[in-house]
């Protein structure tokens, strides 16, 4: 059976920690799947992508768990490079597993799905005047998520906890403050938040919690033929 659809992951594939949330909504046997670290030793992946001061931070996980801190500017070039040759190898769908804004990746004729695209007005149309509380992995994304999140009828409040270093504290204190930040509905905005991080959440909070890689998930299964 043609694999028509891959995932494209920042960090390194497969993403074992999200991978069987994904198969509930994505039949294995049609997708692969990729990362812009792949092959990259930990040494090397902070010689090409370390951040330098004042560049926007991303996130994301090496095979053996690390979590690794990127450059926002660096990644986006090296994504580009990525998608260029997933296309020539005949993938029709491209699924970013990336809720980082980008603004420049492009393709020659397949789809590619863009989270950063896709979930803001989805959660927004969804959440209607109710006020969103968005659970980030560092501080530094606090600050970068202003333009994402723009067109939201109110402006939302921020918490942070890391998908891969967050101990159950840490989800505690981002959603008490995020509770006393009067939030109703909780988004999870980063890849590598996990179904028990939402069901954690949900059940401390009382309030809808949404997981980005959920939606995106069930988006992409319906373009698979």
């Amino acid at each position: 059976m043609k694999q028509s659809l891959v995932t494209l992951t920042i960090g390194q594939s497969p993403r074992s920690d999200i991978l069987p949330l994904l198969q509930d909504h994505l039949p294995a046997e049609q997708v692969a799947h990729a990362g812009l670290l792949d092959g990259l030793t930990l040494a090397e992946v902070e010689q090409f992508y370390a951040p330098d001061a004042g560049e926007k931070v991303l996130v994301s996980r090496m095979t053996s768990g690390e979590q690794v801190r990127l450059s926002g500017p660096k990644v986006e070039q090296g994504l580009q490079r990525k998608i260029n040759a997933l296309e020539e190898q005949g993938y029709e769908t491209i699924l970013l597993l990336c809720t980082g804004e980008f603004g420049t990746l492009k393709t020659q004729k397949a789809l590619l799905l863009e989270p950063d695209r896709i979930i803001p007005p989805l959660v927004s149309a969804i959440v209607q005047d109710h006020k969103i509380g968005i659970v980030v992995p560092v501080k530094e994304q606090i600050a970068e998520q202003a333009s994402k999140w723009r067109n939201l009828n109110s402006a939302p409040c921020f918490a942070v906890a890391s998908p891969y270093l967050a101990q159950q504290n840490d989800l505690i204190e981002a959603g008490l403050s995020l509770q006393e930040q009067g939030a109703d509905v909780v988004v999870l905005d980063c890849i590598g938040y996990h179904q028990k991080h939402r069901d954690f959440l949900q059940k401390m909070l009382g309030i809808p919690v949404l997981l980005s890689n959920v939606l995106v998930a069930k988006l992409a299964a319906e373009l698979i033929l």
